[in-house]
């Protein structure tokens, strides 16, 4: 059982301030269960628990609440009341047999007007309860924003690993269907190069989420015949959703690129593309060189960049008008290219659609 002078904010009062306190005092019961007040409900003073235990809920829904404190003998609940003629915005509760003091509001205000000590204690106690809340809403927001990252992750991976696996079960149907050996062998090397394709997104997935900096292979790698490979994997898809691909010839040079990974920058840029043609289209890649750079572009006949989007292209999860898109695909992108020494940006052409470029240095 709690004495109300040995609360938190009147244990240090004066001896006259603590008895004209016990004078405004009122005792009151509660069974386990019952309401104390409700959200809505006038602030007509202020509760100290005597005895018992007191839960302070919060509204989520009609049909939801959460805990937002639980309280024992000597805690104060109802303060804002002191401070402001709103209606009640919690609901408290008595879980155990329950004695309060309850203290008026306008007899407390009168004693809080001729003793500054009282008003201090009381403010401290306020200012306790709202970092208290404080702290509380922000864990919970991180906590909520965390799994909206994971779920959005989780719909990237599944959205970027649909294409593959579509081309890994038309490739399987045809090798049941197929008795020609040819067919057979150009159908399992389909599966081969999406199951690659596959290990390649998980592993550059997750190098963005660990943070880390992945060895790129600085070893030279005939460009021509890099590109030219990455687009044969590519078209088979493309052409299932009437998307046609026309290349100019890349630049046969050496260039010091990890393979495994500047293909991810290719697919996904390409996709993309394909993605923003819904009925279908035309994509352009096109090779210059400019200042020591070799600049590849990739052009479609889409609708163009959104402006809405237009700033945070290449951010984590930025993304717009696209179902199932996170823009997590693109941040790799960035990645990939930065890792390479090289930029990558995007613009709108006008009269045609979106043209994304990244450049990579040409050894001198």
């Amino acid at each position: 059982m709690g004495a109300l002078e040995a609360s938190k904010p009147f244990r240090n009062l004066s001896p006259a301030d603590q008895e004209a306190l016990r004078k405004i005092a009122v005792e009151r019961s509660f069974a386990p269960g019952q309401q104390i007040f409700k959200e809505g409900d006038s602030g007509d003073g202020v509760y100290v628990v005597k005895e018992g235990a007191v839960e302070i809920l919060v509204a989520l829904n009609q049909n939801a609440a959460r805990i937002f404190a639980k309280l024992g003998p000597g805690g104060m609940f109802g303060e804002m009341a002191v401070v402001e003629t709103k209606p009640r915005s919690a609901t408290a509760v008595a879980t155990a047999k329950t004695q309060v003091y309850f203290l008026p509001r306008n007899e407390l205000l009168k004693l809080l007007e001729n003793s500054p000590a009282l008003s201090l204690e009381l403010l401290r106690d306020i200012s306790q309860r709202l970092r208290e809340f404080n702290r509380r809403y922000i864990d919970e927001t991180i906590q909520a924003e965390r799994l909206a990252v994971i779920g959005r992750f989780a719909r990237s991976i599944i959205h970027d690993l649909k294409n593959p696996l579509s081309i890994i079960s038309m490739s399987a149907e045809l090798i049941a269907r197929q008795s020609k050996p040819e067919a057979r062998e150009n159908a399992q090397m389909r599966i081969r190069k999406q199951v690659e394709r596959i290990s390649d997104l998980v592993s550059d997935i997750l190098d963005f989420t660990n943070g880390s900096q992945p060895h790129t292979f600085v070893g030279n790698t005939d460009y021509g015949r890099f590109v030219q490979s990455v687009l044969d994997e590519i078209r088979p898809d493309m052409e299932l959703r009437h998307v046609n691909i026309e290349a100019q010839a890349a630049p046969t040079i050496p260039l010091p690129i990890d393979p495994r990974r500047l293909r991810r920058v290719f697919h996904n840029l390409i996709q993309n593309a394909g993605d923003a043609m819904s009925g279908g289209g035309k994509i352009f890649v096109r090779f210059r060189r400019d200042n020591g750079e070799l600049i590849t572009e990739i052009e479609d006949t889409g609708k163009g960049i959104a402006p809405e989007i237009a700033g945070s292209l290449f951010e984590a999860f930025a993304t717009f008008g696209k179902e199932h898109g996170t823009g997590l695909g693109l941040s790799i992108c960035k990645k990939i290219v930065e890792d390479h020494h090289g930029r990558i940006w995007a613009r709108n052409e006008p009269g045609h659609g979106a043209v994304f470029a990244f450049t990579l240095p040409v050894p001198k």
